[in-house]
């Protein structure tokens, strides 16, 4: 009877102190890690978003680069740090879906070992092709790559990446043969493309100066509505009603970490995402639009991606070592 009570208090006391941790949370500053170098887009997000959070939490906000192993690194890091909410990652849609079907040993497993905050931002990609590709819609181009001879070839920004497995989906939706031409980042590829070294190419919505300035042009977006950056552009749904294909980073903690920290950070996260000089910042960084769900609509979203992914993956037959 006295080790049932015993254990009884130890329990008691430990869940109010844990609820007394969190109902203080946050007490001291919060490390938010991010997988990319200074500058690219998951980068551009956190550090706009860092500063409005630090003010509503009262507390620092630091953002840490950590590169490695196509996000890996980080993912890790923050997948083995303590639950408490004080270790936070923004993720990528390639980091959580798709790493773990292209790597034979994940570090960690980001179904398992992170859990999903909040939702922040999702874009699609431009068809954006070379202007001496003779294809002025999005109809014509698909008639050309059918007809071309050698196939034409397609830049990515490496094997495995959003930007080739979109291109491969619609090659097998369409009916059309290209060459994968593999390049080290988004940023390669699209120099390539603009350079006539490759006919076309997936490309992020950062690539809208140039293609307003003439030296990519863009024929289909892949989003499930046109991008505000270029609304004169159709989506490919328009053609193939089943094809939708998005981007999207999201804020995560180790797996474990209180409801209650959780739900603070969701709710402060979900209000720097309405305020109007954030969307503005977030559009001009390179259209992409502020995403905000329920934690269960996120969840499902990160299980139905996953799937479709592995799905893709396998047909496609990428793998990094």
């Amino acid at each position: 009877m006295f080790c049932f009570f015993l254990r009884f208090l130890v329990a008691l006391l430990t869940a109010l102190l844990c609820h007394g941790a969190a109902a203080q949370y946050p007490s001291r500053p919060i490390r938010l890690l991010v997988p990319i170098p200074p500058g690219g887009g998951p980068d551009i997000v956190a550090r706009l978003i860092a500063p409005k959070l630090s003010d509503a939490l009262g507390q620092p906000v630091v953002v840490e680069n950590r590169v490695g192993g196509n996000g890996n690194l980080a993912g890790e890091l923050v997948a083995k740090s303590n639950a408490d909410g004080y270790t936070l990652l923004l993720g990528m849609d390639s980091l959580m879906v798709i790493n773990p079907h292209l790597y034979g040993k994940m570090p960690f497993d980001p179904q398992k070992d992170l859990a999903p905050v909040a939702s922040l931002v999702s874009n699609g990609f431009f068809l954006a092709i070379n202007p001496s590709v003779p294809a002025q819609s999005f109809p014509d181009f698909i008639e050309y790559a059918r007809r071309a001879s050698p196939p034409l070839q397609y830049a990515s920004g490496g094997n495995g990446s959003q930007h080739h497995l979109t291109m491969e989906r619609l090659k097998a939706r369409a009916g059309i043969d290209m060459v994968h031409i593999p390049y080290k980042g988004g940023a390669p590829a699209t120099t390539a493309t603009v350079a006539g070294e490759v006919a076309v190419m997936m490309s992020g919505t950062s690539t809208a100066p140039q293609i307003k300035a003439g030296r990519l042009r863009a024929l289909a977006f892949t989003g499930p509505q046109r991008s505000r950056v270029l609304p004169e552009v159709p989506t490919i749904a328009e053609f193939y009603p089943d094809f939708v294909m998005v981007q999207w980073y999201g804020l995560f903690a180790p797996a474990g970490t209180p409801e209650a920290a959780l739900a603070r950070l969701r709710a402060e996260v979900n209000k720097t995402l309405l305020l109007p000089d954030v969307k503005e910042k977030l559009s001009n960084a390179g259209g992409v639009e502020p995403w905000i769900t329920t934690p269960e609509i996120f969840a499902a979203e990160i299980r139905g991606e996953y799937a479709k992914y592995a799905k893709l993956v396998k047909e496609v037959g990428a793998k990094v070592d």
